[in-house]
């Protein structure tokens, strides 16, 4: 478990399976994640009660707790782990729009930064976000992630091609 202030990032629980059925199945999260389908419960059971581990997987999905309320309020997820090249992707998710603008995705990311430079020993960082999501750019960016071009033309949505960036944080 990786503990902030507000918030402490944890490992999925069986208990987890009802709001992770309810965020998978949400088609506006789709744009941002790159799913096409549904999720059913079975699949996500099987999921969360999967041995998560990074090194095998290539991935590993931590769920954002707040600590006063003790509810889930989102998740960060690490994919395309390559301990080769010492670097990882980074996505993060805050389900309810109440809860953005708090300091929570901020904190997120401070604490799986430190998990991915200390504990996964990575060299680099990166995350890939919508032209047009411009606060969660300002959010990598102020954390010290980079831009390192715009892949255009990359995700098809509703039938319309959009712009990626990509960013990264390179450990000095």
């Amino acid at each position: 478990m990786l503990n902030g202030t507000k918030i402490k990032l944890r490992a999925l629980e069986p208990k987890d399976i009802d709001v992770l059925f309810e965020w998978e199945n949400n088609t506006s999260f789709w744009r941002i994640s790159d799913t096409i389908q549904p999720f059913s419960r079975f699949a996500l059971e099987q999921y969360v009660s999967s041995v998560q581990d990074i090194y095998t997987q290539k991935q590993l999905r931590f769920m954002i707790e707040e600590k006063d309320s003790k509810t889930a309020i989102g998740c960060v997820d690490l994919f395309d782990f390559d301990p080769r090249n010492k670097r990882v992707g980074v996505g993060i998710l805050i389900s309810d729009s109440i809860n953005r603008s708090k300091g929570f995705g901020r904190e997120s990311i401070e604490l799986i930064l430190e998990y991915c430079f200390a504990i996964l020993e990575c060299h680099q960082v990166y995350c890939n976000v919508l032209l047009d999501n411009e606060i969660s750019i300002k959010l990598f960016k102020s954390l010290g992630f980079g831009s390192v071009g715009v892949k255009k033309d990359w995700i098809r949505i509703d039938k319309k091609m959009h712009d990626e960036v990509l960013l990264q944080k390179i450990l000095n």
